[in-house]
């Protein structure tokens, strides 16, 4: 008998106890699959969903993705997934903001890199602009300087045409723009020569 949370989810209680469900077949050993009804493929649908949701957020893309590979039908995976958003526990808006401030924080990516990850995940347009909203250009510089000190803190190159490359090549990999990864890298480094040695001609642009 299947049972309904408040939203229209079903309940679960048997998640945490279950094997993982690679998709919705019948007895083991079967020689060829056997028809399932459509309430055990809600049960999968369901179960699948829970397990996933217990490690981390997810968009609705990424669910039905995983959906599909446990072998649930794509009309089952819509109708369940259509109540866990009705229920808030799917909600890309969310999820999208959520993302681009712990891996802005947690990995130091930039504007460009968060949002190829956001859009490969299946997030619309709308909710990916409104999550790279709330992270202003301050932010990027400030992450972007402690990422530039903490690697000039482990390097013993001393050519200043060699860290400049190596400097702006890892910020752009973190996803930063080049306009803001060059000016990040051209004054960390005159700050850290004390001395005014540093010689300004030597800080040009490595991809002109």
């Amino acid at each position: 008998m299947d049972t309904t949370s408040e939203g229209g989810v079903p309940s679960t209680d048997r998640v945490a106890d279950e094997p993982h469900v690679e998709g919705a077949s019948g007895s083991e050993g079967a020689d060829s699959a056997v028809e399932v009804s459509p309430a055990e493929a809600e049960r999968t649908a369901r179960e699948t969903v829970y397990r996933l949701l217990a490690v981390r957020a997810r968009s609705r893309v990424e669910l039905l993705r995983a959906l599909s590979r446990a072998g649930v039908d794509s009309d089952t995976a819509h109708s369940v997934l259509d109540k866990f958003v009705d229920a808030g526990l799917v909600d890309d808006a969310a999820f999208a903001a959520e993302w681009v401030r712990s891996r802005h924080r947690q990995r130091g990516l930039g504007r460009r890199a968060l949002e190829e990850e956001l859009r490969e995940k299946g997030v619309d347009d709308d909710a990916v602009s409104a999550a790279l909203s709330t992270l202003d250009t301050e932010d990027e510089v400030s992450r972007a300087r402690e990422l530039v000190r903490r690697k000039l803190a482990g390097t013993t190159v001393t050519d200043p045409k060699v860290r400049m490359r190596r400097l702006v090549g890892m910020l752009a990999r973190k996803g930063y723009g080049e306009a803001l990864a060059f000016r990040v890298v051209r004054e960390e480094l005159e700050a850290l020569d004390e001395e005014g040695h540093f010689d300004d001609a030597e800080l040009v642009d490595p991809d002109p």
